[in-house]
């Protein structure tokens, strides 16, 4: 089997991990401005190799931020920036002319980042550096397989395959305005590969997630005087462990994740504000409605039950009577779509290409979720690596070249069995 791989793309991977492409709503004091536009430019350049032509490298319309399901975090960072859309182009590459879904093949892979951007390497057996196996590496890899495939002289002549480099993915964006606008603009096939770290499984199904903020809005007060103020640390604190524990398993097939929990730094002085964050992911939107319903009852009965407890305490007691009043439940990100999907041919297809059964694995949140609902369509989330072992969103991130190999493999075969079977 001849390697697909080549020097070429190790130097095209290494120059892609060099690009800064952190997502805006990630990005800390420490990150280099992003380079997203000339990264996708070269992308794009590389993709030509292949034979694929860019069909459009643009910022996603401004109206996309109007739609339902956009984060609150997403809606105030575009109001606070002009440039943020701008800043964020997404690509759509097509190998062939335009053609009917049912002869269409399209991946999907997003090449912004999280946080923590730092000089990559390389040793010969192993990449590393931020976006390594989220998703640089595969992308890099997908190219070889397309390269590959493009020899197969029913490729591009009876099939096209299209390839949505985005925008949009990290940071909570959550394909909100890279990944939708462009599955809402017709561009997806019969058979739809989201390239995300799966160690080489066909997942058929992608988590959606929603956020829960809880905000306290109280007085401070002197720590001489603590009962004189609303005490958010007491409060929210009491509420992180009553919903950790009434929400542990509430829903099944959900998971519940206590995220971040601040009211202040000192240490003399009662803190009247703060907020918790929790993150929500749920199989399907009908489990995502009814952790909804659940969280909010319980956040209701966790305020009754801190009054009942404090009512009486010298120091809480103010806290405890104001506690419905001063706290309040918003919903940062909510109602999207959850994917999963069967298709008893383009599974048998993904499996005779190579690609792992899913077995019971239960996805994680990806951009996946926009191809939920599609007719006549099957989707899978498919690539190289896995996300907790090859340490992505963590110091550390890296990617084995012969996972990429693999992958470039399997995109390989998986198009030109496309082209045969369909």
């Amino acid at each position: 089997m001849n390697a697909l791989f080549s020097d070429r793309d190790q130097a095209l991977l290494l120059d892609l991990l060099r690009l800064p492409s952190v997502n805006p709503l990630e990005a800390g004091a420490d990150d280099p401005p992003s380079r997203l536009p000339e990264l996708l430019d070269r992308y794009a350049a590389a993709a030509a190799e292949a034979g694929c032509v860019t069909v459009r490298l643009a910022a996603p319309p401004a109206a996309c931020l109007d739609r339902p399901g956009v984060p609150s975090t997403v809606r105030r960072a575009a109001a606070g920036d002009p440039g943020f859309l701008r800043a964020q182009p997404s690509l759509l590459l097509r190998l062939g002319p335009e053609r009917p879904r049912a002869d269409t093949l399209m991946f999907n892979v997003h090449l912004d980042t999280v946080a923590g951007h730092v000089p990559p390497a390389f040793d010969g057996v192993r990449f590393t550096g931020r976006g390594a196996v989220d998703a640089k590496g595969p992308a890099v890899a997908l190219l070889a397989g397309l390269r590959a495939a493009a020899g197969h002289p029913a490729v591009g002549r009876d099939v096209t395959v299209l390839v949505q480099a985005v925008a949009g993915e990290e940071g909570g964006a959550l394909g909100t305005y890279g990944t939708r606008p462009l599955m809402e603009a017709g561009h997806h096939g019969r058979l739809n590969v989201f390239c995300e770290p799966t160690g080489l499984r066909a997942l058929p199904r992608a988590t959606a997630s929603m956020t829960a903020r809880l905000t306290v809005t109280g007085e401070d007060a002197v720590d001489d005087h603590p009962d004189a103020g609303h005490n958010a640390t007491a409060l929210l604190g009491f509420l992180a462990q009553h919903l950790a524990v009434r929400l542990d398993g509430a829903v099944p097939g959900t998971r519940v994740c206590l995220a971040g929990l601040h009211t202040g730094r000192t240490h003399n002085r009662v803190h009247g504000t703060g907020t918790l964050l929790l993150n929500l992911s749920y199989g399907s939107t009908e489990d995502g409605h009814r952790l909804k319903e659940t969280v909010t009852r319980h956040v209701t009965d966790g305020l009754t039950r801190f009054t009942e407890l404090f009512a009486g305490a010298r120091e809480f007691g103010r806290t405890a009577i104001d506690a419905a009043t001063v706290t309040r439940l918003d919903w940062d990100k909510q109602g999207l779509p959850a994917l999963d999907n069967h298709d008893p041919w383009a599974q048998a297809l993904l499996a005779r290409a190579g690609a792992r059964p899913a077995a019971d694995d239960p996805g994680f949140t990806c951009d996946a979720i926009w191809a939920a609902g599609l007719d006549d369509a099957f989707t899978a989330v498919l690539g190289p690596g896995d996300l907790a072992v090859n340490r992505a969103h963590a110091p550390g991130e890296f990617v084995d070249l012969a996972d990429l190999e693999d992958f470039a493999q399997v995109v390989h075969r998986l198009v030109t069995r496309f082209a045969e079977d369909r």
